[in-house]
């Protein structure tokens, strides 16, 4: 019995450690190799139990040296991504250094700066989760009818009232689901710092094809500057964060005139250029990125070439755009770290501020591990980028 458990113990430790380093060849799969590497340090800690336990109360030779080599496997692959943590840190924080300044924190009041995550990633943030404070939050409030369809937003605001920097959220979901009340406890987390937070909606392809979510999310843009005295909101002071096919959106919107002035753009993991997304999609391909960009358009780039450009943050890029912060997981196989890279050096070429923060471990949504390695990451730099572009 006792063999069996900790064999037992042994494959689980193992068969998820994998993941860290395989790729998801289809869907289903895909939240393994999401979520592996955001509980690496848990699953690091499971496999050292394994092979002390191995060590101490395994006898049969045979068994002995199977159970040592899996637990010892599943320990240097679960290892991966904190062996890359200093280098990767180390990278970022050139790179916030390089665009905004050594000292781009300064101008933030002490009581400020103590609000800011102190490290990058903390084990005990890990085992304990990163905490959240009560705000006041206003859920399903309508800000747009087009086409007959309601849509609605989320506003999460902080504990007191008051006149605040505020933060749209744009949510991902390959442009065909989700909703205002995705990655929440991140909307509560920047509420309870000090900014509101306005989570919005848009329509999905393949039902309504682009521009119909560029249209909304300009139309959300529309609302908040109509009403920012209402919910406390300073319009002068408003950045733009998307994830996936919110980055996409974020930046289009960010890019082009609206009628709220834009002073910052935050884009995880996003498409920037739709046409070579199309002709050169990632091996493998496991939500068949040709078909999702089908559905958003309604076809391929030699069908629509204008509504592929159009459709492109790419396109866009001028002298004078808000500055923007890149963050891409080094092993997304949806969007690929490569193509944030080529948008931030566009974006620098024409003297704008871009960070590209690139974290090697990390899938696509890897933030849906609220506090998960590649998240402590994400939020450490995106937090202070934020606070430098707003406050």
């Amino acid at each position: 019995m006792y063999y069996r458990l900790l064999q037992l113990l042994i494959g689980i430790g193992l068969f998820l450690s994998l993941w860290i380093v395989i790729p998801a060849p289809i869907i289903s799969l895909l939240p393994l190799g999401v979520g592996a590497p955001e509980i690496s340090p848990g699953l690091m800690v499971l496999n050292a139990i394994a092979f002390l336990c191995t060590l101490l109360y395994t006898s049969d030779k045979t068994a002995f040296r199977v159970m040592v080599f899996g637990s010892i496997l599943g320990l240097v692959l679960s290892s991966l991504p904190l062996l890359q943590l200093p280098r990767a840190i180390r990278q970022a924080n050139a790179a916030m250094d390089s665009a905004l300044g050594k000292e781009y924190l300064a101008k933030l009041s002490p009581e400020q700066q103590a609000q800011l995550r102190p490290h990058p990633f903390s084990f005990v943030t890990f085992i304990r989760q990163i905490p959240l404070s009560k705000v006041r939050q206003d859920l399903d409030i309508p800000f747009a009818q087009p086409d007959g369809q309601t849509l609605t937003l989320n506003l999460y605001r902080p504990p007191r009232p008051g006149s605040y920097p505020a933060v749209v959220v744009i949510y991902g979901g390959a442009w065909q689901r989700g909703n205002p009340a995705s990655n929440s406890q991140f909307s509560e987390y920047l509420a309870a710092r000090g900014y509101v937070v306005w989570a919005i909606s848009y329509r999905h392809a393949p039902r309504y094809r682009f521009p119909a979510q560029i249209d909304d999310v300009r139309a959300a843009l529309t609302f908040i500057q109509a009403h920012a005295s209402d919910y406390e909101t300073d319009p002068g002071r408003v950045a733009l964060l998307g994830r996936s096919a919110g980055g996409h959106l974020a930046m289009l919107a960010g890019y082009t005139p609206s009628d709220l002035p834009i002073r910052a753009v935050v884009n995880y993991y996003s498409p920037v250029d739709l046409a070579k997304g199309y002709y050169d999609p990632p091996v493998p391909d496991p939500i068949d990125v040709k078909a999702v960009l089908k559905a958003l358009i309604g076809g391929d780039p030699q069908q629509f070439p204008a509504a592929y450009k159009q459709a492109s943050p790419t396109q866009y890029v001028k002298p004078n755009l808000p500055p923007s912060l890149l963050v891409y997981g080094g092993q997304d196989h949806i969007v690929e770290a490569r193509f944030g890279r080529a948008m931030s050096l566009k974006l620098q070429s024409e003297d704008n501020i871009a960070v590209m923060i690139e974290i090697p471990w990390a899938e696509h949504a890897f933030d849906a591990i609220f506090s998960g390695l590649s998240n402590q990451v994400a939020l450490y730099y995106t937090e202070r980028f934020l606070a430098w572009a707003l406050f």
